[in-house]
């Protein structure tokens, strides 16, 4: 059993809920452009090229997807829109599959995680970063693992005194130095209680902004290399938090981060206040990095562990 518990049907509403926006406005695009037409054809493709990028998938993948529908179409004799749907799915979980954005709840069995597991969090101001660190502290926590949480994004005025609500709202112990400290020191101090207590996850928040690549690398690395002196091979885990209602913003910040920083898991949030919600496929396809967690909603349980299964799913399902 994952850490995160079995796909359940609570779960499943919310996510079918969250991606209703996109789905709505996919869908509805797609009705139009083939409404009069019964074959799959050059025009229907061109439609359907146009609506992918429309819907954030993104161009490069919308093209690859393209270009399986074609291949498909030709190899299966598909010929009618009737079918294009469910051609469109088949090929999109493909996709989904083939860039390592399936399973990753297998890798949360607790007695394979190393102890204290510890995850530091990047990513721009205003996507939800903190509170995604809320909400994950939230999960670790309600399921009776020990978490402690670091706030070392200093630089930002709320950021100290946000995630410091988020631990009593929580109830996980918070440590901080306050606004315009150093944050590798808020690292190795959240490290050091962690193992003085025998916590089980760190959450270290981390300085949102790409003020320059090179800054932003040093204050990384330094973290990073602060951090070992306690625990060598931490972390374990870099987390980048994206905002997935700004479409292709979301695609541009990927970019930046990966550059400066080994990003080894993403986390999209704000899917349900967003007809953007293709984003996920076009993020999973350019980084190859695995999509762990996508925000669906306000509630704390709301941040689910992404189910590439469950996601395509409630995207496509048909009311």
């Amino acid at each position: 059993m994952s850490l995160f518990g079995f796909f359940s049907k609570e779960k499943k509403e919310t996510l079918d809920k969250g991606l209703e926006k996109t789905k709505d406005s996919f869908f509805g695009k797609l009705s139009r452009a083939i409404v009069g037409k019964t074959t799959i054809d050059e025009e229907v493709l061109d439609e359907l090229e146009d609506i992918l990028v429309s819907s954030d998938v993104g161009v490069e993948t919308t093209v690859k997807i393209i270009k399986r529908i074609e291949e498909r179409v030709a190899r299966d004799k598909y010929a009618t829109t009737a079918e294009l749907d469910i051609i469109l799915r088949e090929e999109i979980a493909s996709l989904l599959t083939e860039n390592k954005s399936v399973d990753v709840t297998d890798s949360f069995e607790t007695e394979h995680l190393p102890k204290p597991y510890v995850i530091m969090v990047v990513g721009v101001n205003g996507v939800g970063k903190t509170t995604t660190i809320g909400k994950l502290a939230h999960q670790f926590h309600s399921r009776g693992h020990k978490v402690v949480l670091g706030a070392a994004d200093t630089f930002r005025a709320a950021a100290v005194e946000q995630l410091k609500l988020w631990g009593k709202r929580v109830d996980v112990p918070v440590i901080d130095h306050g606004m315009n400290t150093d944050p590798s020191a808020v690292a190795y101090d959240a490290l050091k209680r962690g193992m003085e207590i025998n916590a089980d996850v760190i959450i270290i928040d981390t300085a949102g902004r790409l003020h320059t690549k090179v800054n932003l690398m040093n204050e990384l690395s330094k973290i990073k290399r602060v951090m070992q002196k306690i625990i060598p091979d931490a972390p374990h885990e870099v987390l980048l938090v994206l905002d997935g209602s700004t479409g292709q913003n979301a695609v541009i910040q990927a970019r930046e981060f990966t550059k400066v920083a080994e990003i080894s898991a993403l986390a999209i949030t704000k899917l349900d206040g967003t007809a953007k919600g293709g984003v996920v496929i076009g993020i999973s396809d350019e980084f190859k990095i695995p999509i762990k967690y996508i925000g669906v909603g306000e509630k704390m349980e709301d941040l689910q562990v992404f189910d590439r299964s469950e996601f395509v799913d409630s995207l496509f399902k048909k009311i």
